[in-house]
């Protein structure tokens, strides 16, 4: 019967589990073991665990289990894990499939701590990494070797300048090498990409963001096959330890019931905003993928049907102009995190991609005077209001 229910009855409904108590909100099981009635079936358990059977928290939990079932079915995926937080998805992710000697390629723009993940901790493990453009498709091709690169990595839409990657063309690139595509996607949303159906193998999201979307815990999910997620990532992170809690998963549970809801609602300010932002003199330019004049219009709108919740522009008279506007804020909050129903202004340059050297970031065009912008569900009206406030003090 799921199989034909739309978005959001699979975001209401999806993997629910009840207790004998017929409880009708998601029950959280704070256990972190559980108790077999005889000797041997403990050990029949743990020779071979079924479908609806649990040992430990770290390795499984009916509410964590309730929350990757509901969102596999969401991403159009057979399995999910769920990780202490996005990061511990995307590492584990890389980390799970990779050995020493094999070689990925990654698109250049990638948050700050993604790229160390790659550059630093892969590489200390003997995994190359080659990094491209990601919009360049023939960049794409000519670092492909095929037998040797295992996995391509991309953000489906780049933090924090909004460049999009084409799935499928990027997908079909990777698979005629014989690589698996893993795909963070946290900026497109499960709500407006579908990146499995594009060709991607692996799709990972931190939680914390559009999920929760309430600023409350942290949290990541992989989504893949049940092939991937079973016998590759399953061994390595329950014995390394970024398993996701079970109140976490409740917290998440009750996050994505009102996912879509929420993230159409935040996508509609986002282009108001952005329409009410282009144009404006004191603004060196605005980057939103719903507007004709990103570069990328076409494949966002192709792609994910929506601009989606995050806008980017450039305030003229760089850092210190940026501050004065992010400075001004009232109704937007100064905050590292995005996907908040909270709208949250953001500096790149001095805070998530503060690491990177100043050639990088001005490769990437992370600029001294751009500015991030996570619409959340103020009124649209009232968070333009509360921008131009700040772009009349420069």
């Amino acid at each position: 019967m799921s199989d034909t229910w739309k978005t959001r009855t699979k975001l209401v409904h999806e993997g629910s589990r009840r207790s004998q108590y017929g409880e009708m909100a998601e029950a959280i099981f704070l256990t972190q073991g559980f108790v077999y009635p005889t000797a041997e079936s403990a050990e029949a358990r743990f020779l071979k665990t079924e479908d609806d059977e649990f040992i430990y928290a770290r390795y499984g939990n009916p509410t964590t289990r309730m929350f990757e079932e509901r969102i596999a079915a969401l991403e159009g995926c057979e399995d999910a894990f769920a990780t202490a937080s996005g990061m511990a998805a995307v590492s584990g992710a890389l980390t799970a499939l990779l050995r020493a000697g094999d070689h990925v390629v990654s698109a250049r723009a990638l948050f700050g701590s993604c790229l160390y993940v790659l550059e630093d901790v892969l590489g200390r493990f003997g995994v190359e990494v080659t990094f491209v453009d990601g919009a360049d498709l023939d960049a794409w091709r000519a670092a492909m070797r095929p037998g040797v690169t295992k996995a391509v990595f991309f953000e489906s839409m780049s933090n924090p300048t909004l460049e999009l990657v084409d799935i499928a063309a990027v997908s079909a690139i990777a698979h005629e090498a014989g690589a698996l595509v893993i795909v963070d996607n946290v900026f497109s949303t499960p709500i407006f990409s579908r990146a499995v159906d594009l060709g991607a193998d692996v799709v990972v999201y931190s939680t914390t963001k559009h999920i929760d979307g309430q600023g409350r815990a942290l949290g990541g999910v992989v989504c893949g096959s049940r092939e991937f997620i079973r016998k590759t990532l399953e061994p390595y992170m329950k014995h390394t330890g970024g398993s996701m809690s079970p109140f976490t998963a409740w917290i998440m549970l009750n996050g994505m019931v009102t996912l879509d809801l929420r993230c159409r609602a935040m996508a509609d300010s986002a282009l108001k905003v952005a329409q009410a932002l282009e144009g404006d003199a004191r603004l060196a330019r605005v980057i939103y993928p719903g507007l004709e004049s990103h570069a990328q219009h076409g494949l966002a709108m192709a792609q994910m049907a929506s601009g989606g919740t995050m806008i980017a522009f450039e305030v003229k008279g760089g850092k210190d102009a940026a501050f004065k506007v992010i400075n001004a804020l009232e109704v937007i909050k100064i905050s590292n995190n995005l996907g908040d129903a909270k709208t949250i202004a953001t500096h790149p340059a001095t805070t998530t991609h503060q690491r990177l050297p100043d050639d990088q970031k001005a490769q990437l065009g992370i600029t001294p005077g751009l500015i991030r912008l996570s619409v959340g569900l103020e009124d649209a009206g009232d968070l333009i209001a509360d921008l131009k406030r700040g772009l009349d003090l420069i």
